[in-house]
Order: C-alpha cells, then structure tokens, then sequence
C-alpha cells in the first residue's frame, strides 16, 4: 500500500499553557530612530519557546490608569536565544501608550514581567513565495520572519514608514526584495500608500502565502483588497490590525 502523500502548506496552530517570567533588561538601544529595542535576560527563559514569527507575549507594565495599577500589552519576540537565555523585543514608538513608556525609560538592570505565548500559528516553509505587508509595528514580526526563511525562496516586504532613516536591513538567506514606502509628504493613508505599492507588483507564479498586519482599519482594507482584487487564496492569507487607531493597547484579530 502506498504512503499517503505529504501534505503541502501546512498551516498548524500550536497551544501552550502562558507561563510568567520575570526578566532583566542587560541591554536597550535604538534600532532606527523610532524602533527602540531591549534585549532581556533571565534563566527563567530557558523553556521559552516561540515557533512563529508573530507569536504574541504579553508585556505587564505598571499604568497607574489602570485597575490594579498595571497594564499587559501584546508584543512580538523578536528574537531568542536559548544558550544565552535572552529574549530580543522592539517597541515602535507611534502613539505612546504605557508598554512604550516602560520600554523609553528601561535601562539594565530593569525588571518587567511577561506571559506566553499563549499559541503560534506555524506556517510550512513550502511555498513558492512569500509577500510580507505592514507597518512599523509589524517589522519585528516581519525581520523575523525573513530572517527564517529557507536559502533563495522569494519573499517581498512592502511596509510603510515614516521616513527614509525608519528603513531596516535584515540578514536572510531568502531572496528578499524589500519595498519601502515613505509616509513623509505624502497626503494619503496607509491603506492607499500600501495598496499602491501592492499594484504595481506583479503577482509571482506558484503558491504564495500573503500576511498582513497593519493598523485595524488599514490591515482590514488590504485583506479585501487581496482577496477580492487580487484573488488570494483565503486559506494562504492571514491579516491581524495591530493596533486600532486612537484606542490605546487594542488590537483586532481577523479570521483568514
């Protein structure tokens, strides 16, 4: 009897018991000057584990706004390393919130508390291609991504920023074709800023897998324009709005 075939482009959703570790900040620099990153040590990261690039852990920060005077604010893992028990976060400074306020005024020896991640969503290295779209928030999750991709697969980056200095450069085996566009004087939203940039790309042949995270509205815009105007698969698409405009540690998860 044959062996069944293997299936391609498997998409597995992983789940984990959050766990709490208390970590200490051994280093906090700028990455450009809008990403500030701090790396944290602790041997509580030992049994850490993030299988995705834009895994979530919740940052517990102290907001005397809120109940109990602390805050917990969704973050992605930029990078670990389990020999060194370090975990690497960037925090994009758009509109402040208490997270980033921590995160401004962190220097070594500073202590702070996370959870999780709660699950991933680990997506098979098997596709022809890779298009990666977003904005600031979504670059950790993006560099790590790829970062991690295999030797020479195809992977295009379009992501909006402020300015020219706001670009990044990430080490990759990929073929990586990076697409910066510059909010800076220009009179449209990001939604119309990056959908422009999506038009004028040619759809490459073979499967792709399209993710998307982006402020709410602009995340939700360009999902409906993959999937409506440019006739991605749903099941190859995921779009999550990072944040929502003008409502400080939300977030707004989307069904692909």
């Amino acid at each position: 009897m044959d062996a069944p075939a293997p299936q391609i482009h498997r998409i597995e959703r992983i789940r984990r018991e959050p766990k709490p570790r208390r970590l200490t900040v051994a280093d906090a620099h700028w990455v450009t000057p809008k990403m500030h990153r701090i790396v944290f040590a602790s041997p509580e990261l030992a049994d850490f584990a993030s299988a995705a690039p834009d895994d979530h852990i919740k940052l517990i920060v102290p907001d005397p706004a809120a109940p109990g005077g602390v805050a917990m604010r969704d973050y992605t893992p930029r990078a670990y390393d389990p020999a060194g028990e370090t975990l690497t976060i960037d925090f994009a400074v758009h509109e402040a919130g208490p997270a980033t306020a921590w995160a401004l005024g962190a220097g070594p020896g500073d202590t702070l508390e996370i959870g999780g991640p709660r699950g991933s969503l680990v997506v098979a290295d098997d596709f022809d291609h890779y298009l990666l779209v977003g904005d600031e928030t979504a670059l950790p999750a993006i560099g790590r991504r790829v970062e991690g991709l295999r030797s020479g697969v195809p992977v295009t980056t379009v992501v909006v920023v402020d300015a020219a200095d706001e670009i990044q450069t990430f080490a990759t085996r990929s073929d990586w074709r990076p697409v910066w566009v510059e909010r800076s004087g220009r009179d449209r939203d990001d939604a119309a800023l990056l959908r422009e940039a999506l038009d004028t790309r040619a759809a490459p042949q073979g499967d792709g897998y399209v993710w998307i995270a982006a402020e709410a509205q602009v995340a939700r815009a360009l999902k409906a324009h993959m999937l409506e105007d440019r006739g991605q698969p749903r099941a190859w698409l995921k779009a999550a709005g990072y944040w929502v405009r003008g409502k400080a540690g939300e977030s707004e998860k989307m069904d692909s």
